[in-house]
């Protein structure tokens, strides 16, 4: 079963020039190896030759392609290009992992467009060896397969996944870049332009949505599917019948009409919701999607490579990396986090309160933890609606097939709930999640005290309250910490833990260790008024009601932050969070910090009338200021214009962040942009808030100074 004669893109020699030279930009790279052994190919008699990635690692470490690995992958396909008795060539990856894609450390160390340009070049000119290839080539998608890991896959003739497969993606999109090793041309012109912009685009900026090989099979980017235990078995017997022609795959014919530029149109809408024009990479994307209904393989590759060079070379990509590095090595380790030897083992949790965030806490705590978890409320009927809650969470996630029959009865084996505090007695790790008043949570700490042990953990979710004054009165103040989740709870995954004045090391050591059993990002915070992304997203908040009530109209001043592409805009936010929420937090802060936290008249106005925020729905559900709600609102003669409150928004961040990093509230500057980035969304290529108010020179403005040194997160 031979193929017809294709010509390859780039000449061997200049490719092993070119790949030689790459290399020595990388001497730290994580090399991944490609070993190739001969298999007997069933049903044919002949010989395959099976290339496995590998760097030698376990599978916390996943293979990843820089230019040294290209070299080796290369010479492992000349080698078996070079024999005559290959009937096929397959590659697949070690256990769980085929690869993470392109070794990002390397692109950021990369100092010029030209290295740029040559890293896509070299990605297109080996992968494309095996579509060149004389014989049939198979990729076997075993495991995870995300950027380049998915592109190798792309440019074979045929691919296989396995059922047990997860983490399949082409994230680059972002993290700031495009797919440039041939997947904006490979993906649509396999399953169509549609199904490629909700991969490349769609999937890439709703948080890195990833897909799992079921799914990966009904998109059509993988020909047939098989389960985990006997994959690697199943697919060679599934080629074997391939190149005996006992199978033939049958592909559906692409809509190269107006449903491709549908399509791409799509992705810009999208693109334009998510980000909102500040991140350039899917507006590339989408361009090299639309180029590849009609370019050809090397006129589309050519694209890709200037694309992804620009990109490479742009203060956007310099940006997300150092976000993605927060994410992956920051958040991993807090700063400042006692030993994790001094953690207590927590077999059995309390939450009190059985309101929405208390049982979102208590459906967290079952699933994560595994452990009894018992919740309390001031009536048995406030009580029952708690565990009802949890009880239709989980029919929702079986029904959704999430978790399993028998996990289900497990869960609510373990939930019980109580009207009494003594029923905390022999609790580990007690939560609190009441009413945000100090004196509130003060009588339910003095009261769970008289229960609990000594070392028994209180922690409270308190948004803005005072953890030491909280535990000020308790006989063992120390046991005390903040426990800030992120509202929805199963999705946010920052958690702020908050250190109070007496806290001590085991307390925040046990704290810490739960955070990571619930796979939370926790960052280690020091007791300040509404600690770190409340007090900024406040801050924004107040300098934005208060440009309203100065005059400036709702409309002008929810779109003056557009450009920054965050999540929403701010009276978007305020109706999340929801007028009266904001007004005591801002409240706390005015009381604490004065002026720089005005309390706005037209906020208390709607709290007062008790709005929902400033919108109304129509019909179809667009936001709108009704003329009830403009009736409320008072408005100054001293208005600004949209780039003036930006920049009012800008310096008053810089201002905060200066404060909030002498008065020693994190570590550095990095904890507050990872607080940002995972509680409250801001994009990749902002890279935070820190390295966008450096680069846009807003710090040295207002500080006199850079948070991050030239270079970090912006380019040498």
């Amino acid at each position: 079963m031979n193929k017809p004669a294709v010509q390859p893109l780039m000449p061997e020699d200049e490719l092993q020039a070119l790949l030689a030279e790459a290399s020595a930009l990388t001497p730290d790279e994580r090399v991944t190896s490609f070993l190739s052994r001969d298999i007997a190919l069933p049903h044919t008699g002949q010989t395959a030759v099976l290339i496995t990635l590998d760097n030698g690692e376990d599978h916390t470490k996943p293979n990843t392609l820089g230019p040294r690995s290209l070299s080796l992958y290369n010479e492992a396909l000349n080698a078996a290009l070079a024999r005559d008795d290959v009937a096929a060539i397959a590659i697949t990856g070690k256990p769980f992992i085929l690869a993470a894609g392109a070794d990002l450390k390397a692109l950021g160390g990369l100092t010029g467009r030209d290295q740029a340009v040559q890293i896509a070049q070299l990605g297109h000119a080996v992968f494309d060896k095996l579509h060149t290839a004389p014989v049939p080539t198979f990729a076997f998608i075993n495991g995870m397969a995300l950027g380049g890991g998915l592109e190798i896959a792309l440019h074979a003739d045929y691919r296989t996944v396995s059922k047990a497969a997860a983490g399949i993606a082409l994230p680059e999109c972002f993290l700031g870049l495009l797919p440039g090793w041939g997947g904006t041309y490979l993906l649509p012109n396999l399953i169509g332009a549609d199904r490629a912009v909700q991969v490349i685009i769609e999937n890439a900026l709703s948080q890195n949505k990833m897909l799992v090989g079921p799914q990966v099979a009904q998109l059509g980017i993988a020909d047939a599917m098989f389960d985990g235990a006997d994959f690697l078995a199943d697919s060679l017997d599934w080629a074997g019948r391939v190149v005996a022609g006992e199978i033939t795959v049958d592909r559906p014919e692409i809509d190269r009409g107006e449903g491709w530029e549908a399509a791409v149109r799509r992705g810009r809408r999208f693109a334009d919701q998510k980000t909102s024009g500040a991140a350039p990479a899917p507006y590339r994307a989408l361009d090299c999607i639309a180029a590849a209904k009609t370019a050809d393989r090397a006129t589309a590759y050519a694209g890709e490579d200037a694309g992804l060079a620009d990109l490479i070379m742009s203060q956007e990509l310099r940006a997300s990396l150092y976000a993605f590095d927060l994410v992956q090595r920051r958040a991993k380790k807090p700063a400042g986090a006692p030993e994790s030897w001094l953690a207590r083992p927590v077999t059995k949790v309390g939450v009190v309160g059985a309101g929405l965030m208390a049982s979102q806490l208590a459906l967290l705590f079952l699933r994560r933890l595994e452990v009894p978890v018992v919740i309390s409320d001031l009536d048995e009927e406030r009580v029952a609606k708690g565990i009802g809650y949890v009880h239709a969470e989980l029919d929702k996630l079986l029904a959704k097939k999430r978790i399993k029959p028998d996990q289900v009865n497990r869960y609510r084996a373990l939930l019980s709930g109580t009207t009494e505090h003594a029923d905390y007695a022999d609790c580990d790790f007690v939560i609190e999640a009441v009413f945000e008043e100090l004196a509130v949570k003060k009588e339910v700490f003095a009261s769970l005290e008289k229960h609990v042990s000594p070392e028994c953990v209180l922690a409270t979710n308190t948004s803005s309250l005072s953890v030491t004054q909280m535990a000020a009165d308790l006989e063992h103040p120390e046991r005390v910490i903040g426990f800030h989740f992120f509202n929805p709870v199963a999705v946010l995954p920052l958690l702020e833990v908050i250190r109070g004045t007496a806290t001590d090391d085991e307390t925040a050591a046990t704290a810490l260790g739960v955070a990571k059993s619930l796979k939370k990002n926790a960052v280690l915070v020091q007791d300040a008024p509404a600690f770190v992304v409340n007090r900024l997203l406040i801050r924004t908040t107040a300098v934005i009601t208060k440009a309203v009530d100065d005059g400036t109209p709702i409309e002008v001043a929810d779109a003056a932050l557009r450009p920054l592409g965050l999540p929403m805009p701010p009276f978007v936010l305020l109706q999340l969070v929801g007028p009266a929420v904001a007004l005591h937090v801002t409240e706390t802060l005015h009381a604490a910090f004065g002026d720089r936290y005005p309390v706005s008249a037209n906020l208390e106005a709607l709290v007062a009338a008790k709005k929902p925020g400033v919108y109304d729905l129509t019909p179809e559900g667009k936001p709108y200021v009704s003329d009830e709600t403009r009736a409320l609102l008072t408005a100054g003669d001293h208005p600004s214009t949209a780039d003036e409150l930006r920049t009012k928004v800008e310096e008053a961040l810089a201002e905060e962040i200066g404060l909030m990093l002498a008065e020693g509230v994190v570590a550095a500057p990095m904890d507050i942009d990872l607080c940002l980035i995972l509680g409250a969304g801001w994009p990749f290529p902002l890279g935070g808030i820190t390295p966008y108010l450096d680069r846009t020179g807003v710090s040295e403005r207002v500080l006199g100074r850079r948070f991050l040194p030239k270079g970090v997160a912006t380019l040498p």
